[in-house]
């Protein structure tokens, strides 16, 4: 294991009471950025006549969250509706060495994992194998009986919209810098993570209200394993990811702590005050996101995704427009809903965008699809712990997906395109 390289942070760390989601942003030069990205730098004086660039949107909001976020480093990937695709970086992918952010580089995409799994559930109930409005209880006998929490009393569609009630067990487990750092490197079988989330009484009688859910997810991913009699991240492997020839997104293995080929280091806050310690925390055992949030992926894996899913390559109509079918997400950011695993995000360019971020520690992805074929993924190397922050990794997905229709009316043809804040206060997160 590489030892942790701590520097101090333009981020508030973790709140006492965490539930997940958002962004933040440290400094760097857009000449860095530009390389990576393989576009013109402004013509040299010399070149009289030459016409200089505008300024790319998207790499100026990846810079915005490096110079003004406190983020060690950015990336991020766009396809336009033409098909193009845009990789963008911003920052230092190590900040010991100073390394570049490598183009398109793997990070671990937390919650996002909970899309793929939602799709697999999906397919199965397709096939007859699940009914999506049965207890839970119909393929987990007995598995889910603590505290009045009573598998016999909430549907698998209820698990999938957050709406069964189960309490969540992200902050039993990680809440703290302590309580994280001696789970960083353990193994925990699912069922281990199932019965720490059972510890609490319910949130709410199923069906009654809203609450993100982890354990849900991890007790989806037991009834996953129970119908198909395999491991979970072999169905998603062999239903999703290889169909779609998703070459940079896997299922961590058993014990597995590191993550395969490049991808810059993740970062978290060491302590709950403003200017603490930045940790370098890539190596983890992601076992206690398992269902919940433990894939890896790249910004590009992740819009090919979500654009397979949107054009039907893995659900049935019926089955996609299900998941479609959103509902009020108290606590998410102004005009966010949420469906089957998939959330329905407003834009500020008009219309929507399909999408589900994540966050598990060292990163945070933001993504969305549109139903035209934009798509776009960001991602950043610490987890924010503010509310500015957060909106400011939210606001650059926006960017990335709204990029493209706002430079339209100044093209000739569509041939295809691109697709903050400083920290002030705490806030409640939702994550992995």
């Amino acid at each position: 294991m590489s030892p942790s390289h701590p520097t101090r942070a333009a981020l508030t760390p973790p709140p006492a009471t965490p539930r997940w989601r958002r962004a933040l942003a440290p400094a760097t030069a857009a000449a860095v950025a530009l390389s990576a990205l393989g576009l013109a730098a402004a013509p040299a004086p010399a070149e009289a006549g030459a016409r200089a660039r505008p300024p790319d949107a998207v790499q100026t909001a990846l810079e915005d969250l490096v110079g003004t976020g406190g983020f060690p480093g950015a990336l991020a990937s766009t396809r336009d509706r033409g098909g193009r695709v845009r990789d963008y970086t911003a920052g230092v992918a190590d900040l010991a060495t100073r390394a570049k952010v490598p183009r398109n580089g793997k990070v671990r995409i937390g919650s996002t994992t909970k899309t793929f799994l939602a799709t697999l559930v999906l397919q199965l109930a397709g096939e007859g194998k699940i009914d999506l409005d049965a207890p839970v209880e119909t393929h987990l006998p007995g598995l889910i009986r603590a505290n009045g929490n009573d598998g016999r009393r909430f549907t698998v569609r209820q698990a999938l919209q957050h709406t069964a009630g189960l309490p969540d067990y992200e902050h039993d487990l990680l809440g703290s810098w302590q309580s994280w750092t001696q789970a960083r490197h353990r193994y925990f079988e699912p069922r281990d993570v199932l019965d720490v989330g059972l510890t609490r009484q319910p949130a709410f009688a199923p069906g009654t209200g809203w609450a993100y859910s982890n354990t849900g997810y991890i007790a989806l991913g037991l009834l996953v394993q129970k119908i198909t009699g395999r491991p979970l991240g072999e169905e998603i492997t062999n239903r999703i990811i290889t169909p779609l020839r998703l070459r940079d997104t896997y299922w961590p293995g058993v014990g597995e702590q590191n993550i395969r080929g490049p991808h810059p280091k993740g970062y978290r806050a060491k302590a709950n005050e403003p200017g603490a310690e930045l940790a370098e925390v890539t190596q983890l055992d992601p076992s206690w996101a398992w269902a919940a949030g433990q894939m890896i992926s790249t910004p590009r894996d992740v819009n090919r995704f979500l654009g397979a899913l949107l054009d039907g390559r893995l659900l049935k109509p019926d089955l996609l427009q299900q998941m479609k079918q959103t509902i009020a997400a108290p606590g998410f950011p102004k005009g966010w809903s949420y469906g089957l695993g998939l959330m329905k995000i407003e834009l500020s360019c008009g219309g929507h965008a399909w999408a589900h971020g994540g966050d598990i520690s060292g990163y945070e992805v933001r993504n969305g699809a549109t139903e035209d074929g934009r798509a776009a993924t960001v991602a950043v190397t610490a987890m924010p712990y503010t509310k500015p922050a957060a909106d400011q990794v939210n606001a650059a997905l926006d960017t990335a997906l709204c990029a493209e229709r706002q430079e339209a009316p100044q093209r000739s043809k569509p041939s295809g395109g691109k697709g903050g804040k400083r920290p002030g206060h705490k806030f409640d997160r939702q994550v992995i």
